[in-house]
């Protein structure tokens, strides 16, 4: 009976992680301009659809595969007659790695070729991400053996997602207009702010499945803790966001209001079963401001991130794994534990990045990773997918498809 009560919990957890896509194609479409929306929103979707399949065939098991050195696993590919708990975790697994991916397709959005996305979206999946998880969540894996506290992809998830994003970005280039000659920053806003707060609500929500179904169910008396954590990480975020743009003097910004709370979200991930709910609080905060002060940083570097992803999951992610260090509840501070969090978070570096801008430099040898500049310039609904969201003021595909 215990066992059938924690599947069900697991499986509702599934189903709401499964749901942080729908946020993801709010935030990240509606951050976009309205020429890409169905763009950015296709490669969320299909992106699900190719990490799917291409996970259960070889990166399930490469993750939670039989250990190699604590490496990489070497069994469990394309696994078939699963018993029914191991098949939710399967699925529940599969949620983390879409999840990763799809923070990739907000930060090169509006410039990026459809099928080298798609391309590198299956790359990630079946390489980039499940190597680390291996690392971080398989009982051998190198970091779970040294005591490395991840309790939902603080670092597989979040900060691999962000240090992929950045890899992306440098190969492929600024938006053409986004920044100019003598370095100032031009904003190009999207044209759907509503769409993003609510896409930031659904992806608030989820995170109750990111966070709750990690405790692998009911009986560890750890929910409770878990999702008051995540709550007040998020609320904590905004609140941050919040301070620090109304103490620097600058426009208090949804968009970056909303960012500031998925910041802190995503630094309760690594940490929420540990945490005190003051400790939580504190690290939302953190996240927040350093978010909001972070996107600003990187558009002075002319790294141009249209949905901030870098700043959110990789700030969040990283500071999140240092506080879970910090704010181990009952052993606060431990400098050894402190230790092995700040080798786990170099380590999502060191293996996401180089390999990521590998992985994209091989896409584009091979296929072209960059939209040619009058499809940019067009937009990418009507050059790539013949379809535009928009038709009462936007120019048909038909219209576009005679001009060309």
């Amino acid at each position: 009976m215990n066992e059938m009560i924690n599947m069900t919990w697991v499986a509702i957890c599934t189903a709401l992680v499964f749901f942080m896509q729908a946020g993801f194609a709010l935030v990240e479409g509606g951050l976009s301009r309205a020429k890409n929306s169905i763009n950015v929103i296709m490669k969320i979707y299909l992106g699900t659809c190719l990490v799917g399949v291409g996970f259960w065939a070889a990166g399930y098991g490469l993750a939670f595969g039989s250990s190699q050195g604590g490496l990489i696993g070497t069994s469990l590919f394309a696994p078939e007659g699963l018993k029914a708990f191991d098949a939710v975790g399967l699925l529940y697994q599969m949620m983390f790695a879409t999840t990763a991916v799809s923070i990739v397709s907000g930060a090169v959005a509006e410039r990026m070729r459809y099928g080298a996305y798609l391309a590198f979206a299956l790359l990630m999946s079946l390489l980039i991400y499940p190597a680390y998880a291996h690392w971080t969540w398989n009982p051998s894996g190198w970091l779970k053996t040294m005591g490395f506290v991840d309790l939902a992809g603080g670092g597989a998830v979040h900060a691999v997602g962000a240090w992929c994003s950045l890899a992306g970005l440098l190969v492929l280039g600024p938006r053409l207009g986004r920044f100019g000659r003598n370095g100032e920053v031009r904003d190009i806003p999207g044209h759907n702010l509503p769409m993003v707060a609510l896409g930031g609500f659904i992806l608030w929500m989820g995170w109750f499945g990111f966070n709750g179904g990690s405790i692998g169910g009911l009986e560890s008396g750890q929910l409770g803790t878990v999702l008051l954590s995540t709550y007040l990480g998020g609320c904590a975020g905004g609140i941050g966001a919040l301070a620090f743009m109304r103490l620097s003097g600058r426009p208090v910004l949804m968009s970056a209001s909303v960012n500031g709370s998925l910041c802190g979200l995503a630094s309760l991930t690594a940490g929420a079963a540990t945490m005190s709910p003051v400790f939580a609080i504190l690290t939302g905060l953190i996240a927040g401001a350093a978010c909001t002060w972070g996107a600003e940083a990187l558009r002075r570097l002319r790294i141009d991130d249209a949905v901030d992803a870098i700043a959110v999951h990789g700030i969040g992610g990283v500071w999140g794994l240092l506080a879970a260090g910090l704010f181990y509840q009952g052993d606060l501070f431990d400098g050894a534990r402190v230790m092995v969090q700040l080798l786990g978070a170099l380590a999502t570096f060191a293996w996401a990045f180089p390999v990521a801008w590998l992985l994209f430099k091989l896409v584009d040898r091979l296929i072209g990773l960059r939209a040619p500049t009058l499809n940019e310039q067009r937009g990418l609904d009507a050059t790539e997918h013949h379809e535009i969201g928009y038709p009462e003021f936007q120019d048909s595909p038909g219209q576009l498809h005679k001009e060309t």
